[in-house]
């Protein structure tokens, strides 16, 4: 198994360094589902601003995008809003060979949808019945389930949606549901226990993420998700380059005849 050791609280680190070490073992995994035709499924939930989104990045940042797919989907429609709660989440489920991250999931419902008063109670309280049953149903189809919360302190909430509000590069983050939200933090933390109380399960358990500091948020994430993975160091081995060929008669192309990129940062 791949190099997966626990770094000591006493020992210093380096936050790139670790994350870059990290990241080859992900590429370890990628090769392991790929080879071992695993279908390893991820969801990412928590409050608003917890670091979800960042933590996802630097897990499918080395990988191919052919193995690694992210799945963050938006409103459902009036199609999807009538059909069976699960079924426009199934489609996107992990086939052999995949891993799939869920940028939110199905347990919309247990939060948003519960808090903002988008479905029924009869819907809400038939969900979390059925959910572990949903989950118990891919676990023994052989999907590998793993399930994560981001936990996020009332003030580092405050702080980042402030910092969002005054950084044009991040506003685009906030979103009138988003404000909604930040006043009903009551609200969702009992949507979030009630959640708990129904799903965390044996077969598909939460795990919590202490999401305060976002680096090593990040980095104990990606740590754990290896840990749950029974993977080998597949990667192939290291291929000789041999010479390039000499050059032929070939005729380049004149470059007046293309048309170039300005050089706007010579």
């Amino acid at each position: 198994m791949g190099k997966k050791d626990k770094v000591s609280k006493s020992k210093k680190y380096d936050y790139e360094e670790e994350l870059k070490r990290l990241q080859l073992e992900l590429v370890k995994v990628q090769e392991w589902v790929k080879a071992r035709k695993m279908k390893i499924c991820v969801i990412f939930e928590g409050r608003d601003t917890a670091g979800k989104g960042g933590t996802i990045k630097r897990i499918t940042e080395p990988l191919n995008p052919r193995i690694c797919r992210v799945v963050a989907l938006g409103t459902p429609t009036d199609r999807e809003r009538s059909q069976w709660y699960f079924q426009r989440y199934v489609t996107h489920l992990p086939a052999a060979g995949e891993m799939v991250l869920f940028d939110r999931s199905w347990y919309n419902r247990a939060g948003v949808e519960r808090v903002m008063g988008f479905c029924t109670d009869a819907e809400y309280h038939e969900y979390l019945r059925t959910a572990p049953l949903f989950e118990e149903m891919l676990t023994n189809s052989g999907i590998l389930l793993i399930k994560y919360w981001f936990s996020v302190s009332a003030e580092e909430q405050e702080k980042r949606f402030q910092d969002r509000m005054s950084d044009p590069m991040k506003r685009w983050k906030l979103s009138p549901m988003d404000i909604e939200t930040r006043m009903r933090w009551n609200e969702y933390s009992r949507a979030k226990d009630a959640m708990f109380e129904a799903t965390d399960t044996d077969h598909s358990p939460w795990w919590v993420v202490n999401a305060v500091d976002q680096k090593k948020a990040r980095l104990n994430c990606i740590s754990h998700l290896l840990s749950q993975i029974p993977y080998e160091d597949l990667q192939p081995p290291e291929v000789p380059l041999p010479p390039r060929p000499a050059e032929t008669n070939y005729q380049r192309m004149p470059f007046e005849k293309q048309r170039f990129v300005p050089v706007v940062y010579p």
